[in-house]
């Protein structure tokens, strides 16, 4: 009677269900996050509000992720990334229900303040909390998926909330999403623990599996300065935070553009975003797969495939918002959509490779730092800003240029890359002679 085959079993299956578990969070973080997005109109109209406004409602909550990302991903190595996550849940899903009730647009913004409060860390502790239970040779292709579920997150809350309004109005739409983020931190909180992620921790090839910070209890840590020393890993940051700016513009501006531009009413403007946005994530999963198959005997050739899909989502984006509507730029927006994110598993997979195991969840929360700041927080209030004077299209027409340094970047990261690896490899670990000691 051996118990372990059962056991190796449920070592094969719980990772799944933690990343099954972690990615819904995410579509719920998501789908809070770009509600709004779906019902402009009507919110324009009762609380009587301009583009730049309507900008900033989404932009206040990706400027908290950018900025408190990294202090709470620090937090969350030590405190232990399970109750972190927990907590990040409960508030954001507390504070969307704030949003539901908001009477001024004073209102609205300060509980999308405290929405992006809530959602600062997640992705960053929740990838780390992932990429912990899988072989390193995934890592892109999980990345990818994982980060899609933004992506995948903005299109249901798109399309669920424009079909929402349409019925109930738009609050009761904001509601929705709050009562179901509370639903599953709920089922995480029961299926999750800090005792089953180190029992299902997997070996990495890179670093020792016993530095794994699951618990907050550290034999040998990195020093946080690693995070920020490491030229490719620089590159990787500034790289993934610009190409990021395209994805955000549009999912934050083309249900508005498709209902001004396209004539549609709001739950049919929001369906058919819903469609681009789905492009976005299942290109960013796609990408990442593409990626992990071409690099792997040389895993620089991330990096390549990352300047590949910058320059086809630039090429297609410049023309398709040059076009009159139509089939043609559909059709570019959506080649244009697919691509528009591709770079994201990528980058997270150099970052993973480039930095130590023991700061990886703050080496995604400052991952996570640049995306928003770079990308998510002020590509949505930039182009508000400039189509309450150019127009939507016309503002549309500049936003692919953001691709042209963020391939630069990443051709730049090709380059140091070995430098990198040499660079983490010489690594000292603090605290790891203590822990020495006291084993002998």
């Amino acid at each position: 009677m051996n118990p372990e085959p059962a056991r190796s079993t449920g070592r094969r299956i719980f990772p799944w269900i933690v990343f099954a578990l972690c990615f819904a969070l995410l579509l719920s973080d998501y789908m809070s996050r770009q509600v709004l997005a779906a019902v402009f109109v009507p919110l324009s109209q009762e609380l009587d509000l301009d583009n730049a406004q309507l900008g900033s409602l989404i932009s206040v909550v990706a400027l908290m992720v950018g900025l408190l990302t990294l202090p709470i991903s620090i937090l969350a190595d030590r405190w232990g990334r399970v109750r972190s996550l927990v907590v990040m849940a409960v508030v954001w899903s507390v504070a969307t229900a704030a949003c539901a009730v908001a009477q001024s647009y004073e209102q609205l913004l300060a509980a999308r303040f405290v929405v992006g409060v809530g959602e600062a860390a997640y992705g960053s502790v929740g990838i780390a909390l992932v990429l912990s239970l899988f072989a390193p040779r995934i890592h892109a292709a999980l990345a990818a998926a994982f980060m899609a579920g933004g992506s995948f997150g903005t299109m249901v809350g798109t399309g669920m909330g424009g079909l929402i309004a349409v019925h109930l109005g738009w609050r009761w739409s904001v509601a929705s999403m709050a009562v179901l983020g509370l639903i599953l931190v709920a089922a995480f909180r029961i299926v999750v623990t800090e005792k089953r992620l180190r029992e299902n921790q997997a070996p990495d090839a890179e670093t020792p599996a016993d530095t794994e910070p699951t618990d907050g209890a550290q034999a040998g840590r990195a020093p946080l300065s690693s995070l920020f020393t490491n030229p490719a890993v620089l590159c990787a940051y500034f790289g993934s935070g610009l190409q990021m700016f395209g994805a955000a513009v549009l999912l934050t501006w083309l249900p508005t553009y498709f209902k001004q531009d396209y004539g549609l009413s709001i739950d049919k403007a929001g369906g058919m975003a819903a469609i681009f946005v789905m492009l976005v994530g299942t290109g960013m999963i796609g990408c990442g797969f593409l990626a992990d198959r071409v690099s792997i005997t040389d895993p620089t050739r991330k990096w390549t495939v990352g300047v590949m899909f910058c320059m086809i989502s630039f090429i297609a984006l410049m023309v398709a918002f040059r076009l009159p509507p139509g089939t043609g730029q559909l059709v570019l927006l959506g080649v244009g959509a697919f691509f528009a994110a591709g770079s994201s598993g990528t980058t997270a997979a150099m970052v993973a490779a480039l930095t130590h195991k023991t700061v990886r969840a703050s080496a995604m929360g400052t991952l996570t730092l640049a995306n928003n700041l770079l990308g998510l927080a002020i590509a949505p209030i930039l182009i508000g800003m400039l189509a309450d004077s150019l127009g939507l299209t016309g503002a549309l027409k500049l936003a692919p240029l953001a691709y042209l340094p963020a391939a630069v970047f990443m051709i730049f990261g090709k380059r140091l890359h070995p430098a990198g690896l040499a660079r983490l490899n010489s690594l000292k670990l603090t605290g790891a002679a203590t822990t020495e000691a006291a084993h002998s």
